[in-house]
């Protein structure tokens, strides 16, 4: 009875056993699952990242050097050679500014106070020596021409003076040969005479003091207190400030006259190439007005300080500009080198190529198959003698440069260097 009371309970437990041992197996499974697709994606993630540091390694390629095979050398004329020696020196680019020559410019002000009346010349007009440019009213010029008719007054009153005591003189001289008068009187008439004479003197140098004054006034032929300013030298109006009806005070500047034919090259050289400038040298410029033009200047002077400020010396040079292309303030581009020369290497024009913007040479080292690789090398060039361009630094001297079919190796750099736009 025992026996089978307990069947069904035992039944049961089995059971239950089986259920809980096929939920263990079914959540067994889906954990593998789970780690199965976890295993994937990393896997998958591993390739995709490993994929992609290959594309970026393809894409830094080296863009430093490039090699040619025989074929590509015959194909592009590809030659090279070892540097040569050249002479070069040190060299400088400045700015520099075109002014007027100041021995050869007259800056006219009114010589004393008056009120402008006439202004008869513009900027940029051509004048001749002595020509009229302005005129002024004012009392000082009326005071300088009533010195002149006084001054020219006394000169006539003592030159009678003298004349009558001359003749005084030579009458006494007679007589007292004669014995008909003492000789006191004719030492009398003497000394009148030499008097006469002095007085004489004295008025013919006031009245040069007085036709001076008024001369410097401008007023030396002025009945009316007028004062005119002459052109001093034959040239052009570089400036005019003076304006009709304007009242000025003596020292105004009004107006302004230059020899174009002679104008002064000025520079503010930098301390560090201060030994580069000596006296009589010869400097080289350009100006933006004429790129193409090249034109030289000889220096004149040279400060004999720098700039507390700036640091810089003072160079004036003279610029030859008898064909008038060159105006006042225009900017120069001014060219110095100096005097010492040293060797450095030297390559064919040719052989400088322009890449990303720098002056640039292609080294080349061969191989033994007739071909060759050849790295870029950016240079910076110095004096060109003829088709020979010094290098003055980026270059040994014996280094294998390429000197023939230079772009052709310079396109291949181009190509190497352009982004790769497959996807």
């Amino acid at each position: 009875m025992r026996k089978h009371a307990n069947s069904p309970l035992i039944e049961m437990r089995n059971r239950l056993t089986l259920v809980s041992a096929a939920t263990a197996l079914i959540l067994a499974g889906v954990s593998c699952s789970r780690k199965s697709d976890r295993t994937k994606e990393t896997v998958s993630d591993s390739t995709s990242v490993m994929k992609g540091m290959t594309m970026d390694s393809a894409a830094r390629i080296d863009t430093s050097s490039i090699t040619f095979t025989a074929a590509q050398i015959a194909h592009g004329k590809v030659q090279w050679a070892p540097a040569g020696l050249g002479q070069s020196s040190t060299s400088a680019v400045i700015p520099g500014t075109i002014i007027p020559n100041e021995n050869r410019t007259a800056r006219l002000s009114a010589p004393a106070e008056g009120r402008v009346v006439t202004v008869r010349v513009q900027p940029g007009d051509r004048v001749s020596r002595g020509q009229i440019l302005v005129s002024l009213v004012g009392p000082g010029a009326g005071s300088a021409q009533s010195d002149v008719s006084k001054a020219a007054a006394q000169v006539t009153a003592m030159r009678a003076q003298a004349s009558y005591a001359r003749a005084a003189r030579d009458r006494a001289e007679r007589l007292l040969r004669l014995k008909a008068i003492p000789t006191q009187d004719y030492e009398r008439a003497v000394a009148d005479d030499q008097s006469a004479n002095a007085s004489l003197t004295q008025a013919l140098a006031e009245q040069r003091r007085a036709v001076s004054s008024a001369e410097n006034l401008g007023a030396g032929a002025s009945k009316t207190g007028e004062m005119v300013l002459r052109s001093p030298l034959s040239g052009v109006v570089l400036s005019r400030d003076a304006q009709p009806g304007a009242v000025v005070g003596a020292g105004t500047q009004l107006v302004s006259v230059t020899d174009p034919t002679s104008l002064w090259l000025q520079v503010n050289a930098p301390e560090k190439l201060a030994s580069l400038f000596r006296v009589g040298g010869i400097l080289h410029f350009t100006v933006p007005a004429y790129p193409a033009d090249k034109f030289d200047a000889r220096v004149a002077a040279v400060g004999a300080a720098l700039a507390a400020d700036s640091r810089t010396l003072l160079v004036r040079a003279i610029v030859l500009n008898g064909n008038q292309k060159l105006k006042p303030e225009m900017l120069a581009s001014v060219s110095v080198e100096g005097q010492d020369q040293t060797a450095v290497p030297a390559v064919p024009e040719d052989a400088i190529q322009i890449l990303d913007g720098r002056p640039t040479v292609f080294i080349a080292k061969p191989d033994n198959l007739g071909g060759a690789t050849f790295v870029r090398r950016a240079v910076e060039i110095g004096a060109r003698t003829g088709s020979t361009v010094s290098v003055t630094r980026g270059l040994g001297a014996g280094e294998l440069v390429v000197t023939a079919g230079a772009y052709s190796v310079k396109a291949e750099f181009q190509k190497r260097s352009m982004p790769d736009t497959e996807m």
